[in-house]
């Protein structure tokens, strides 16, 4: 056996473990939490809204679509989408996941480095996510 072949082992098997750890992690907290409706009833897109309009970006749009925990913003075309189980609960999971994509859309405002980097890395991370089962 090459030592690229082990080295590759040695460093994909760990990641892959923690991997698979934090989405069972993410998965599990998010099916606790749904259950837990918020005191005011929100619903998830009303609050992204809110967060959103609270920074002046009443520009970026809300869709509601895709599968279980597929949210996520879209720095192309300001576009934050919240899946069902997010855009249409009021549990506190639903307002976490809103709140926190309606956060990257603020980081794109202001330019965030950050933002700007994991941007640019997630074309990379789409190969990786898409191809990974080979």
């Amino acid at each position: 056996m090459d030592a690229l072949w082990i080295w590759s082992i040695v460093l994909l098997v760990p990641a892959l473990i923690l991997g698979i750890y934090a989405q069972a992690k993410v998965s599990s907290s998010f099916s606790r939490y749904s259950q837990v409706p918020s005191a005011r009833g929100l619903p998830g897109a009303q609050a992204a809204r809110m967060v959103l309009d609270s920074a002046g970006l009443s520009n970026v749009d809300i869709e509601i679509g895709g599968s279980r925990l597929s949210d996520h913003y879209d720095p192309r075309n300001r576009t934050l989408t919240l899946s069902p189980e997010v855009g249409n609960s009021n549990s506190l999971a639903a307002l976490g996941v809103a709140a926190h994509e309606a956060g990257h859309a603020m980081q794109h405002a202001d330019g965030y480095v950050a933002f700007r980097l994991r941007s640019a890395l997630v074309p990379v991370a789409n190969i990786g996510t898409n191809f990974g089962f080979i």
